[in-house]
């Protein structure tokens, strides 16, 4: 175990060396805004209950569908709120994003009681909406038969290319047919302007804002477009905006291996883990051999074999809580052992019924340069995962993606940071997060300036609000009180607390994967009593 871990530090070091360390004096970046957004919002909203959930109130608010034509064509966006439990007390509203590109800031809204402490709910309107393209709000949609003949993601060789050039374009060029002119127009430089919009609607002079995974890049590019219109700005488990797709794909894959590293460490030496004693890498070099022979079946499915990126997301979702627990009685039921009572359905995308399909992986097209010009490149960046992540081999999240942006023009394409405002900012995330990795944070924190400040949750996992008293506080008291902890600040946890709850709350609606619709390793069970009820994920 020390030999892996002191290869994974080293490869986040040589890594974390090629990444902009700074953006002072930089150049890149959107300017500020020109106020078009602010305009945008002053119609205001009409609230009334929400069918869906009546102790919410929902609304709609039109924006345009090209922010540089301002007087065109419009959208409504789909808002939701829950108002501040003590009207005395209340500071404003809180606006909430969820993640993804996909996940509905109004269900973010609904199971905010699930989510947030007390005291926030007390002093906040919590306010969700869904981004442009997703969900309630005018959302991206492909034909289905289009949609259903995706080939398999993980692209092996120059015919597989080949298939995946001509499809990403048939593809695109569907989407874009069925969902509009808002299709060229969703990235997240548009939500930033939408967010900006929707804080003149409620009132609010300033944006009090709280993005999870996702939606922290839709707050970074907020603090771009209007530095100065920030009261606070909490940013849980970062993206990072800079990276190429080498990068983008290294660090995944490097913290993908690092998530299955701790999962082996603790059942080493847990013996409550039901593989205590059992050699799990020797378990799991089996599983990818049996899945290479197409001999390997997910629990319940019995027409077709598992890929080999279905039995990969199980080594990375099980470390999305983390559940390791889960994670175990899902390896030893695909060795051969009885399922787990609540088996999870298989991750990765699946064919869809009916005559439509969202696709939000092209709000992430839109965001990321992922574009690779041919096999061989292909190639080499899958070598380099697999020298990373000797175990994973890959990050299947990123890796599903990568094809369908194969022939997709990036609209906001990566660019190192840039912030001009004089409020702090408040970043977080955990040590060990298979999904947005440690060094994104550390990295977007250094581009932002000297005005943001990095929390670091000594821990396991995707999101840190919820996760211990230590992080849920300091967001607390920055978002109450304005108040950010001192620089290098982190927050330490035992392990021993952190399974015996296995999982803390999320919202029910959060895409903890960026990139797609897929299933999480996630069961309801309870969390800090700081942090509320415990809710499902999905």
């Amino acid at each position: 175990m020390r030999r892996r871990s002191s290869l994974l530090a080293a490869a986040f070091a040589v890594m974390a060396a090629l990444l902009p360390a700074s953006t002072a004096g930089a150049d890149a970046g959107p300017v500020a805004g020109d106020g078009a957004a602010a305009e945008a919002g002053k119609g205001g909203i009409t609230w009334a209950p929400c069918e869906e959930e009546p102790a919410a109130e929902c609304g709609k608010l039109a924006v345009p569908i090209d922010w540089s034509d301002p007087d065109g064509p419009t959208i409504d966006l789909a808002i939701a709120r829950r108002k501040a439990t003590d009207p005395a007390a209340r500071i404003g509203s809180l606006l909430v994003n969820p993640g993804g590109p996909g996940g509905s800031g109004v269900e973010a809204a609904y199971g905010a009681p699930g989510f947030f402490t007390e005291e926030i709910q007390r002093r906040f309107d919590i306010v969700g909406f869904d981004p442009r393209g997703v969900a309630r709000s005018h959302p991206v949609v492909c034909s289905a038969s289009v949609y259903n003949q995706m080939p398999y993601p993980v692209i092996a060789s120059q015919a597989d290319f080949d298939t995946w050039n001509a499809y990403s374009r048939k593809l695109r060029q569907d989407c874009r047919a069925r969902t509009g002119p808002l299709y060229d127009h969703v990235d997240s430089i548009n939500v930033a302007r939408d967010l900006d919009a929707i804080r003149a609607a409620l009132g609010e002079e300033k944006l009090t804002y709280y993005g999870l995974s996702y939606g922290t890049l839709i707050g970074q590019m907020y603090a771009e477009l209007f530095p100065h219109r920030i009261r606070a700005l909490a940013l849980d488990s970062n993206m990072d905006h800079s990276l190429g797709v080498k990068a983008f794909l290294d660090t995944e894959s490097a913290a993908a291996e690092d998530g299955f590293d701790q999962y082996v460490a603790w059942c080493e030496a847990d013996s409550s883990c039901a593989l205590h004693g059992r050699d799990i890498r020797a378990l799991w070099e089996g599983l990818l051999a049996k899945v290479r022979r197409g001999e390997l079946y997910y629990p319940g499915v019995k027409d077709r074999p598992m890929t080999e990126l279905q039995l990969i997301y199980q080594g990375v979702l099980g470390n999305q809580g983390p559940n390791w627990h889960l994670l175990t009685e899902m390896l030893m039921a695909l060795a051969g052992g009885p399922p787990p009572s609540d088996l999870p359905p298989p991750p990765g995308r699946e064919p869809v019924p009916g005559e439509l399909a969202q696709l939000p992986t092209a709000v992430l097209c839109q965001d990321y340069n992922l574009r690779v010009r041919t096999y061989r490149e292909y190639a080499a960046l899958m070598r380099s995962s697999a020298r990373l992540a000797p175990d994973m081999r890959y990050n299947p999240m990123p890796i599903e993606d990568v094809p369908i942006c194969l022939n997709h023009p990036t609209t906001n394409p990566q660019h190192p940071l840039r912030y001009r405002g004089s409020a702090p900012l408040l970043l977080g995330n955990s040590m060990h997060d298979p999904s947005t990795p440690y060094i994104w944070a550390a990295n977007a924190a250094r581009q932002l300036g000297p005005k943001a400040v990095l929390l670091t949750y000594e821990g396991w996992g995707h999101r840190i609000y919820g996760k211990d008293e230590c992080s849920t506080r300091h967001f607390d008291e920055y978002l109450i009180s304005l108040v950010v902890p001192a620089l290098g600040t982190r927050c330490s946890v035992a392990l021993a607390a952190t399974m015996a709850k296995r999982q803390s709350p999320t919202w029910p609606s959060s895409r903890l994967h960026w990139g797609g619709p897929v299933a999480t390793l996630s069961r309801p069970e309870p969390g800090p009593a700081s942090a509320g009820t415990s809710r499902t994920s999905r």
